[in-house]
């Protein structure tokens, strides 16, 4: 892509899918707004790849040649309009400096790799700036493939922000191996996340908020395929447990999730459904959330805001 003076680009590096998001402000009634230009996703599964503790060659390659990808489309841009953050696998990974030298060479610029507490905070602004104006306390929740962010926060301001340790990908790695539903499975997952979401959770209940945003594609995922299943009450939109447990009811029906005939699951997400369910269901249960809104992506709308606000 010849580069415009006004676009700018955010590459995110998740434990999932590779995405890179080509974006321009444009002037609004609320202001400068991004308006996406170009959306490229890469199902990478780099948090599959795990072998004790490194990535296997095979996700290491799977990202490397997702990123030759990007820096194609990205020919033309200069160094201060683009920017490329690595979140959770690559955090975790022990050869993630391996990755990383030829990565860079791959995509052409240099790649951050941002610690849970920025992920959270870039998430938050990203949410904050497609949702403008709101003065309400809020939520986020942002279910990935090797973390889940939770931020707590009003109007543009994160007032709390957590990164736990438990993705959809590497739940599902653990207790869903290749997509097999085992008896017990769901339920002992279910178990680990809730444990892990209420060694933070009293903070947040304790403040309060009057709406719920997930911001990931787990979110946007689940919401899609509840409404396209009518599992919704009378087709309502959005995320409630109540919904979320007639989805998993249809789950514990088959042995693996390949066997599964939904509506809206797009086959690329098959393999994180049953870990993104859980994470969801685990969330719902320990921050008491009663509904919950599916927005657009957060981490990469953030990082584009920062870009544009730098310039």
């Amino acid at each position: 892509m010849k580069e415009d003076a006004s676009l700018f680009a955010a590459i995110d590096l998740g434990s999932n899918a590779f995405r890179l998001m080509i974006g321009q402000s444009v002037r609004s009634r609320q202001g400068l707004m991004i308006q996406e230009v170009k959306t490229l996703r890469e199902p990478v599964r780099l948090a599959e790849g795990f072998e004790g503790g490194a990535l296997d060659a095979l996700a290491l390659d799977r990202g490397w040649q997702a990123l030759a990808r990007f820096g194609k489309k990205l020919r033309g841009f200069e160094a201060g309009k683009v920017r490329a953050v690595a979140t959770s696998a690559v955090r975790e990974a022990d050869n993630a400096q391996l990755f990383l030298h030829s990565a860079e060479r791959h995509l052409g610029f240099r790649i951050d790799v941002i610690s849970g507490h920025e992920e959270a905070q870039l998430v938050y602004a990203g949410v904050a700036h497609s949702l403008p104006g709101a003065e309400d306390m809020r939520l986020v929740v942002d279910i990935g493939g090797g973390s889940t962010e939770l931020i707590l926060g009003q109007g543009s301001q994160p007032l709390l922000t957590e990164s736990i340790a438990i993705g959809s990908g590497t739940l599902g790695a653990r207790y869903f191996p290749d997509g097999r539903i085992a008896p017990g499975a769901l339920q002992e997952a279910e178990r680990v996340a809730i444990l892990q979401f209420e060694k933070v959770a009293r903070r947040y209940r304790a403040q309060g908020w009057q709406q719920t945003i997930g911001s990931s594609g787990t979110a946007r995922m689940l919401a899609k395929v509840l409404k396209a299943n009518r599992l919704n009450d009378l087709g309502q939109d959005g995320i409630t447990y109540g919904r979320l447990l007639r989805l998993s009811l249809l789950l514990l029906k088959v042995k693996n999730v390949q066997q599964l005939k939904l509506a809206g699951l797009q086959p690329h997400r098959q393999s994180i459904l049953p870990g993104g369910l859980v994470l969801m269901l685990a969330a719902f249960k320990a921050f008491g959330i009663s509904q919950m809104v599916p927005s657009e992506p957060g981490l990469r709308l953030g990082v584009l805001h920062g870009l544009m606000s730098r310039h």
